[in-house]
């Protein structure tokens, strides 16, 4: 449970720097969002990832009623149950790294030692869950960019980072997190499970590993399994099913006409709803050059203020 009352007024923020993190999207993803904030209704995250949208959505809807994360790394599950139920401990954990990791301010040799001794037991999977969790936590404020990958053998293997004195515990931040995660189910598996938590006031909001912009700027190693076009094709199938039974749903993707004009993999795979294309900023790239703003898709199954461009859709929702 929460450790302290007082944070429950501080708004929730993403407790891990992640790849593909929708904090810069934020203002054009509530463009979109319905209008009908006093409705009670249920709020789907079938790709939480950071959370980003996740926090904002609670705090814009008031009336949310029931809220279902899910995602299919179970390192970050782990750690989003570990900050719901057991918040006191893994900050008592993390205050205690933070404060053995600045002591090696000094000697860049053992600080690297600690890190890597950390990932070690990280990758071993013997902790304690809420112990894994705080090397999860850890170790994303340390390593290098904030990254998190793994090779094929499911192990993190990004290097440490160049941070002096990270903040590893961020102690006011994850109390508004467990406060926010009290009311919210939190769901380790494939996307389609989240389906059956639907009921008939519910939005869905889907953030998948994007398709990569080139054969050379692949990464979506969240886990052992590629989310590759197969896997994109199985996602539209799901937002077809979604539509049918009448569920409003979000979702954002990668603009490949960024990069090659005449790909028409979305345009094509989601022609029958509205696209969007907005600007948006990667900040994790091992290559600074590449951190730049580029056109992403932001897609609706149903019509909202738009402009005249674009394409709309009207779904089979009851009005």
């Amino acid at each position: 449970m929460p450790k302290t009352s007082h944070t429950q007024k501080q708004t929730a923020k993403p407790f891990l720097k992640w790849a593909g993190g929708k904090s810069q999207l934020l203002n054009e993803i509530e463009k979109v969002v319905p209008k009908n904030k006093d409705d009670y209704l249920t709020y789907i995250e079938p790709f939480v990832g950071g959370g980003a949208v996740l926090f904002r959505m609670l705090k814009i809807y008031p009336n949310i009623e029931k809220a279902v994360i899910n995602d299919i790394n179970s390192d970050l599950i782990i750690t989003y149950r570990t900050i719901k139920d057991n918040l006191n401990t893994l900050i008592t954990i993390l205050q205690k790294w933070e404060a053995e990791y600045h002591k090696l301010l000094h000697y860049p040799e053992d600080k690297k030692a600690y890190y890597y001794k950390k990932r070690d037991i990280f990758n071993s999977g013997v902790s304690d869950n809420i112990t894994h969790s705080a090397l999860m936590i850890f170790l994303n404020k340390t390593c290098f960019n904030g990254l998190y990958r793994v090779n094929r053998k499911n192990k993190f293997n990004v290097p440490v980072g160049s941070y002096k004195n990270p903040l590893i515990c961020d102690t006011e931040n994850l109390n508004a997190v467990s406060n926010a995660l009290q009311k919210v189910e939190i769901l380790n598996g494939d996307f389609t499970e989240t389906l059956q938590y639907a009921n008939t006031e519910s939005l869905f909001y889907l953030d998948p590993p994007y398709k990569p912009l080139s054969n050379t700027s692949s990464f979506n190693s969240y886990a052992r399994d590629v989310f590759n076009d197969e896997e994109q094709i199985r996602l539209k199938q799901f937002c077809d099913k979604l539509d049918k039974q009448g569920h409003k749903w979000i979702l954002n993707n990668s603009d490949l006409k960024g990069n090659e004009p005449e790909n028409n993999f979305f345009d094509n795979l989601y022609k029958d709803y509205t696209i969007r294309r907005i600007q948006a900023r990667r900040s994790i790239n091992s290559k600074g050059d590449k951190r730049g703003k580029l056109n992403e898709l932001l897609i609706t199954n149903y019509t909202y203020e738009h402009t005249p461009n674009e394409k709309n859709h009207v779904p089979n929702i009851p009005r």
